[in-house]
C-alpha cells in the first residue's frame, strides 16, 4: 500500500502544480470578442423628448477581458472570434485602476461632447466650456509623477487658469525654461490640491514642459436637459450614437423609420465623427443582434481603416446589414431625412 499512497501523493503534487499554473500565473494579456448591441432610449433622456419612435438606436460593445491566467489564454486561443492582445498594447504602463479611470473619463466626455454635437444640430442653444484638463498619461522622466496622478483634472499652472492646453504650452514657452519650478493647482475626486513639478524637456528638446498628455474636462450648459443613465461601459466610441438617440428624441420626426440602427464613431464638439478601435468585433456583434443600419466612422486619411474594417468584415461573413460610413453628424442625420428601403 506504500507505492500506492506515493503514486497518490505525486498525482495530488501533479494536480496542485497544474492548478497553479493555470489559474495561478499571472499572464499579462486581454481577451477580446464582439459585445453587446444596447438600445439607447432607456440610456438617454431629453426633458420634454419624445421616445415613440418605431426603431431604435443602439451603441455596439466590444468585450474586453484581462486574461490574467494560463487557462483564459487558452482559452482565447482557441475559442471563435476571440483575439489575445498584450496588456501593454491595450493600456500601456497603467494600472488596471488607472486605465478604468481613463475609460470611465471617455465615456462622460463622449456624453458631453454627444450633447453639444446634437443640440447644434438641432439649431438649439448650446454652451461648452472647458473646466480643466484631464491626466491621461505621464511621460518618462516628468517631475509631476508622485504630484500628479491619472485622472486629476489640472485647473491651473501657476496663476494661469488652464483652459485650452495651447494656451498652458504658450505661457511655458514664452516665461520658462527647462528645470524651472511651476505649480500645479489640481482636481482629485472632486478636492482641490496644489504641487510643484520641475519642467522637463519635451521630446529631449529645449521647449519646457509638464511631460503629461491630457484632454479636455467639459461643462455643457444646453437649453434642454439631458441625462444618461449609469453605465458600466467605458470609451469614447458611443459619441455619434448617443448624438442620433439625442435628435431622434428632439426632433418631430421619427428619424428611426421602423429600423434597428446601430453604430459606433467619437464626436467632437461639432459633430465630426471620429475612428474608435474594436470595427470587426462591432460588426460581428451588430449581425448577431440583427441590426437592419450601420453606421461607422468614415475613412478620411491613410491612417483611417473603420469603414474598410467594416465593409470588409461584412462581405467575408455574408452579412447582409447596410454600413454607412459618415464623417460628421449632419452626414448622419442627412442620411436618415433621405431613407429610402
Amino acid at each position: 500500500m506504500k507505492w500506492m499512497h506515493k503514486r497518490l501523493t505525486r498525482w495530488a503534487i501533479a494536480l496542485v502544480a497544474l492548478y497553479a499554473i493555470l489559474f495561478l500565473l499571472p499572464m499579462p494579456y486581454y481577451l477580446y470578442q464582439p459585445g453587446t448591441v444596447e438600445p439607447l432610449s432607456a440610456a438617454v433622456s431629453v426633458a420634454d423628448g419624445k421616445k415613440d419612435s418605431k426603431g431604435t438606436f443602439n451603441l455596439t460593445t466590444v468585450l474586453s477581458v484581462r486574461a490574467n491566467n494560463v487557462a483564459t489564454v487558452l482559452y482565447g486561443l482557441f475559442a471563435k472570434d476571440t483575439e489575445l492582445r498584450k496588456a501593454s498594447d491595450v493600456k500601456g504602463n497603467l494600472s488596471d485602476a488607472e486605465y478604468m479611470r481613463v475609460l470611465d473619463h471617455m465615456w462622460s466626455s463622449s456624453q458631453q461632447t454627444s450633447v453639444a454635437a446634437a443640440m447644434g444640430e438641432a439649431g438649439l442653444t448650446v454652451e461648452p466650456t472647458v473646466t480643466g484638463q484631464f491626466l491621461r498619461m505621464l511621460q518618462p522622466g516628468s517631475d509631476a509623477q508622485g504630484v500628479l496622478e491619472i485622472g486629476d483634472v489640472l485647473i491651473k499652472v501657476d496663476d494661469l487658469a488652464v483652459k485650452e492646453l495651447s494656451a498652458v504650452i504658450d505661457y511655458l514657452g514664452s516665461s520658462k525654461k527647462v528645470g524651472d519650478t511651476v505649480t500645479l493647482t489640481y482636481l482629485r475626486d472632486g478636492e482641490q490640491h496644489a504641487g510643484q513639478v520641475k519642467l522637463i524637456g519635451i521630446d529631449g528638446s529645449n521647449q519646457p514642459g509638464i511631460g503629461a498628455v491630457f484632454e479636455p474636462e467639459y461643462a455643457i450648459s444646453s437649453s434642454r436637459s439631458i441625462t444618461f443613465a449609469e453605465s458600466e461601459i467605458g470609451g469614447p466610441s458611443a459619441g455619434l450614437m448617443f448624438s442620433l438617440e439625442i435628435l431622434d428624441q428632439l426632433l418631430p420626426e421619427d428619424l428611426t423609420h421602423g429600423l434597428k440602427i446601430a453604430g459606433t464613431g467619437t464626436i467632437d464638439l461639432n459633430g465630426r465623427v471620429g475612428q474608435i478601435g474594436g470595427m470587426r468585433d462591432k460588426i460581428v456583434a451588430a449581425h448577431k443582434a440583427g441590426v437592419d443600419l450601420f453606421f461607422c466612422p468614415k475613412d478620411t486619411d491613410a491612417s483611417s481603416t473603420n469603414a474598410q474594417d467594416a465593409i470588409d468584415e461584412a462581405s467575408k461573413r455574408g452579412y447582409t446589414l447596410r454600413i454607412v460610413p459618415v464623417a460628421t453628424l449632419k452626414e448622419a442625420v442627412d442620411y436618415l431625412h433621405n431613407w429610402k428601403a
